[in-house]
């Protein structure tokens, strides 16, 4: 898949049906409006379904992030800048498990502490508390709720999950965003660390744990869905790159000058590179395909041979100098090597999809209290 196709896909589909309109049943709870009362015992996936999450994009959409059980930060987008239609592949946790907390537990510390002072008056604990209660505080609670509703029906059915189970798991984010820098980056834009990460695929992966045996996904529908997506599936030519930024050609010039004469790369980067993205990591850019840069850095990298260097490459931030490290051929995918890549993403649309009306069967059978809600309504 074309590493940029990868980060053009956004993600649909929120544990409570996000991308679905919700009616009220009789006794008022909310139900997916193209999901039938009951709920099925088993559900079976249309590849074709999959026109519902196709739309144009601009060169400049990424992968979309919803708090858990929440909406979507914007609308579907699932096509490739030429055109072609992308396998919407990110996994179930970046779709409806990223969540910034916005409320804990009642601090264990003494409510008076001061968190802050203004001008020598304090702003203690408790009134923060009560200041995050009333502005998010419902949502939040309401997401823990949740959370320990899945802990506990994992539980009854002794479903475990193990750090080889996240490890895993992280890994194939890697894969779908095209590295770890690209996955990095997504989280930190919605406030969240890769540990942070770590933590909410548990509830993922006991999510899918719990749903997959209502799943069902057939060799039809996995070679369906690699025929439709069957472009997006061929890894282009790509090359990974070192670069070192500098303002003028003449700084440039002399970058080239101590690197023929035997000096480090990457040290030469961490100390002069302008380019704070890839500085600390010795310039390294990691792969990128055609389409992926600006024009004069993707014309030199591809032309250089792997351990070669450039000449000053002029670009809109200054002047750059690459170097390749390593390449990689163009690949056409066949269906047996991304069979199970697929199922897994056929698993997680219908994880997705099924996972709301799961949830409010299960909290209409739980004995909940909660004093944000419970609070409000007895006013």
């Amino acid at each position: 898949m074309d590493e940029k196709d990868k980060k053009e896909l956004e993600v649909t589909g929120g544990e409570a049906g996000a991308a679905e309109e919700e009616t009220q049943t009789p006794g008022g709870q909310a139900e997916p409006a193209d999901v039938a009362a009951d709920e099925p015992k088993e559900a079976e996936y249309d590849p074709a379904d999959d026109a519902d999450f196709i739309a144009e994009a601009d060169e400049d959409s990424t992968p979309v992030m919803v708090s858990q059980y929440g909406e979507p930060e914007a609308a579907a987008v699932q096509t490739s800048k030429s055109g072609s239609k992308v396998w919407p592949i990110l996994s179930l946790i970046l779709a409806v498990l990223l969540i910034v907390v916005l409320i804990k537990p009642p601090f264990a510390s003494t409510k008076a502490e001061a968190v802050a002072t203004v001008n020598g008056v304090e702003i203690t604990k408790d009134r923060l508390y009560d200041e995050l209660a009333a502005s998010g505080g419902e949502q939040a609670l309401t997401n823990l709720i949740n959370q320990e509703l899945v802990n506990q029906e994992a539980a009854k059915k002794n479903i475990t999950v193990t750090d080889a189970d996240i490890d895993a798991e992280i890994e194939s984010y890697k894969t779908q965003f095209g590295s770890e820098d690209a996955l990095n980056q997504a989280l930190v834009q919605y406030g969240m660390s890769l540990d942070d990460l770590r933590k909410q695929v548990v509830m993922e992966l006991k999510m899918t744990k719990l749903l997959e045996p209502q799943i069902k996904v057939t060799d039809d529908q996995i070679k369906e869905t690699f025929e439709t997506y069957k472009e997006s599936f061929n890894t282009p030519e790509q090359v990974r790159a070192s670069v070192i930024l500098v303002a003028t050609e003449q700084e440039a010039k002399d970058i080239v000058k101590q690197l023929n004469e035997g000096a480090d790369f990457a040290e030469l980067a961490k100390s002069k590179s302008l380019d704070t993205a890839t500085k600390e990591q010795g310039g390294d850019t990691n792969f990128f395909a055609r389409g992926e840069k600006e024009e004069a850095v993707e014309t030199a990298a591809f032309k250089l041979a792997k351990g070669e260097v450039s000449e000053p490459v002029k670009t809109t931030e200054g002047y750059q100098v690459i170097k390749v490290t390593d390449k990689k051929e163009a690949k056409t995918a066949t269906l047996e090597e991304k069979k199970e890549e697929i199922r897994k993403g056929l698993v997680s649309q219908q994880v997705s999809s099924l996972s709301g009306t799961w949830l409010e069967d299960v909290r209409g059978k739980a004995k909940i209290t909660n004093t944000l809600t419970d609070a409000a309504a007895a006013e």
